[in-house]
């Protein structure tokens, strides 16, 4: 390598590297200047949480990222813009990877030029740590084996991913837009544009192919002059359509790939931003029902939209075709006019599908709340009347299913095969009259077969398309909402660790809606480090409702907050959150469809080290779910939750509580986390909270 020394940067210089990684990526917002974040991280060791304040003003995530001794290559290669830690020198030098690839890497160095650096080079120095006690060792092997001195270093390497393959290597960390970013940036960071230029051309450049060889064939046929050339040049220019198609096809599935895990991701994203009492005021049909549109919306963004852009094309090259051939610019005018009609058939639909889908949406929520609360239903309601209006509420249903039907026949019937009669008969003046050549019409009948197979690709897209539309008005809330910002705070205003008074409230009030009755008033409270604090009241009192305000989850109305004697705009929502940590009741606690140690690690970082594995365990054997996870087939890797390992409430109390206590929070507050114990298992888990958080509130009946 051109000397470490002269590419990294040292700790002092890192807010430089950082602004030049995202000038360079194109990252954040160049319409206006974001708020300075941090220019120097006070602790190397704390790398990871400088970079997330220093990259949040700009709308960039921060994801620290390791991997396995055999993939260095891959990570160098394919990870950049990032920020490389290279070992040695008490960690306190940095290579800023700006451009990436199978061979080179470009890196800006401190004097802002930009260097090629090969990716061999980049392995030795981050590896070079983990190598150098095998190498004498293996030098000597080499020796004895007699290997030359051409073939060493490829059995050198070898060895040395046989002995340190599994070996982790940290280090690194990507920036990245966030999902709540412009979703322009999003698309320009993924290189949407570029894939979708690149596929208009090649399939542009495949169906001008195309004509171009069968109007050479056509054009020798007519004029008797079929030999062996004009057949070559048929054969020659079909062929070589081959690889472009080939082309088209890789280009489409990275465009469809890449920009449904934008959507998706930025949906997940909106899905956590959403306000929890907006979340509480729908009901799970409601909550299921938008699950079922985002993935409709994803599917044609993957999927559909894209025929429906090269339906367009072949349309436009159609349009030309048939104003070239015998019926001429009448022609493609009618071809317009053909257009025109399917949208409006298209338009009938939608109406239809619109109808239909707020009947379906509302079936479905019913459904699933008579589910959610069949026994109370039961236990209830008079027998005869449980089911009235079902059978008037299916009739509607199946009436606008039938309409929607019938309107989507029409358009897929008649907007495809109704177009090449339609378009037959426009060759009809030109073929009576004789005023047309037998080339002329042979490129007129050509247009009529290319707007046909163009419009089969596009109408069937078009339904997709408008079945999207609809389930879009109903997802593009959480969408949006991914765009909501968190209060950023001021990077270092707090200390490592809190002493004293940690949390002071003076005359909280806060109420659901504006006109409401307050839910929480006056409350004023001190809570100390070290302190084991009871928050007793009867049902109704506000309590959970002052755990999610003292957690950081809703912002107070009335009176004043402090965390370490500061407010939560200079501290910041992120580091208010992990500071203090929250169980909330059982009812709204989850267990996720995931390992178990996903679920109690959810507060550290993914994927976990060994070290985080073993805490872990631990921990779930202080709380007392030993032999559960000696029943566990795959331990801390049992997949629970729906369609895995069913949980009793009491082991999913307690998988709440270590999830809580392996977040390392400095004030624990427990909301009514105990209810679901018995005795002998409360005193158990008692003792284990006391003993490791270390500050305590717990919010209980009387």
């Amino acid at each position: 390598m051109n000397g470490p020394e002269r590419l990294s940067w040292p700790v002092e210089e890192l807010g430089e590297a950082v602004d030049l990684l995202l000038a360079h990526g194109g990252l954040g917002s160049p319409r206006r200047a974001p708020p300075p974040g941090p220019r120097l991280p006070p602790d190397p060791e704390r790398i990871g949480e400088w970079l997330a304040a220093r990259t949040e003003p700009h709308g960039v995530e921060v994801e620290p990222v390791d991997t396995t001794y055999a993939e260095v290559d891959s990570l160098l290669g394919g990870s950049p813009p990032a920020l490389l830690r290279l070992p040695g020198e008490g960690g306190s030098r940095f290579l800023a990877l700006a451009e990436g690839g199978s061979r080179t890497v470009t890196v800006i160095a401190p004097d802002r030029s930009r260097v090629r650096v090969p990716v061999a080079a980049l392995r030795r120095e981050v590896c070079a740590a983990l190598e150098a006690p095998l190498l004498p060792a293996l030098d000597r092997l080499l020796d004895e084996a007699a290997i030359p001195r051409r073939s060493r270093p490829r059995v050198r390497r070898v060895l040395l991913e046989d002995r340190l393959g599994p070996r982790r290597i940290g280090g690194c960390w990507l920036l990245r837009p966030g999902a709540g970013a412009p979703p322009r940036d999003l698309a320009r960071h993924a290189r949407l544009p570029r894939l979708l230029a690149a596929l208009l051309a090649g399939h542009l450049a495949q169906y001008l192919l195309w004509i171009l060889g069968w109007y050479t064939l056509g054009r020798g046929a007519l004029s008797a002059r079929l030999d062996a050339g004009w057949v070559a040049g048929w054969l020659a220019t079909l062929l070589s359509i081959v690889p472009l198609r080939a082309a088209v096809l890789h280009w489409q599935g990275l465009l469809g790939l890449r920009s449904g895990v934008l959507l998706k991701t930025r949906l997940l994203r909106g899905a956590l931003r959403l306000p929890p009492d907006q979340v509480r005021r729908q009901g799970a049909g409601q909550l299921l029902g938008r699950v079922i549109d985002s993935e409709a919306v994803a599917m044609i963004v993957a999927g559909g939209g894209l025929p429906a852009l090269l339906g367009s094309v072949e349309l436009a090259v159609a349009a030309g075709v048939l104003a070239l051939g015998a019926g001429g610019p009448r022609h493609a005018l009618l071809l317009a006019a053909w257009i025109t009609a399917v949208t409006a058939l298209g338009w009938r639909y939608g109406r239809a599908c619109r109808r239909w889908t707020a009947a379906r949406l509302e079936m479905t929520h019913d459904l699933v709340e008579r589910m959610a609360g069949h026994r109370t239903r039961v236990a209830q309601e008079d027998p005869p009347h449980r089911h009235a209006a079902e059978d008037e509420q299916v009739e509607g249903y199946l009436r606008l299913s039938a309409g929607m039907d019938r309107a989507a026949v029409r358009l897929l019937s008649l907007g495809t095969r109704g177009w090449l009669p339609v378009g037959i008969l426009g060759l009809l003046p030109a073929f009576v009259g004789g005023e047309a050549s037998p080339g002329a019409l042979a490129v007129g009948l050509g247009g009529v077969l290319l707007a046909w197979q163009a419009l089969g690709r596009l109408v069937p897209a078009v339904v997709q398309i408008v079945d999207a539309a609809i389930a879009w008005r109903r997802v593009r809330g959480v969408f949006r909402a991914a765009a909501r910002k968190e209060v950023p705070g001021t990077y270092g205003a707090l200390p490592a660790s809190l002493s004293g008074c940690v949390l002071e409230a003076d005359g909280l009030g806060f109420r659901y809606s504006r006109g409401g009755r307050p839910v929480v008033e006056g409350v004023s409270l001190k809570v100390s480090a070290g302190d084991r604090l009871r928050v007793e009241g009867p049902s109704g009192a506000g309590k959970s409702t002052l755990a999610s305000l003292l957690a950081g989850l809703r912002e107070p109305e009335a009176g004043s907050l402090l965390l370490g004697g500061l407010d939560r705009w200079t501290v910041g929502a992120r580091e208010w959150r992990r500071r203090v940590g929250v169980v909330p009741q059982f009812h709204e606690n989850h267990v996720l469809a995931d390992t178990l140690a996903f679920n109690v690690l959810m507060g550290r970082g993914w994927p976990p080290s060994d070290a985080d594995l073993a805490e872990a365990e631990h921990l779930l054997r202080e709380l007392g779910l030993g032999e559960m996870l000696d029943r566990m087939p795959s331990g801390m890797m049992q997949m629970v939750g729906d369609g895995g390992w069913q949980l009793s409430h009491g082991e999913r109390s307690r998988v709440y509580l270590a999830r809580a206590l392996l977040q390392g929070a400095e004030v624990l507050l427990l909301d009514e986390s105990f209810a679901a114990l018995d005795p002998g298992s409360l005193a158990r888990v008692l003792r284990v909270v006391e003993a490791r958080a270390p500050t305590l509130v717990v919010i209980a009946h009387p």
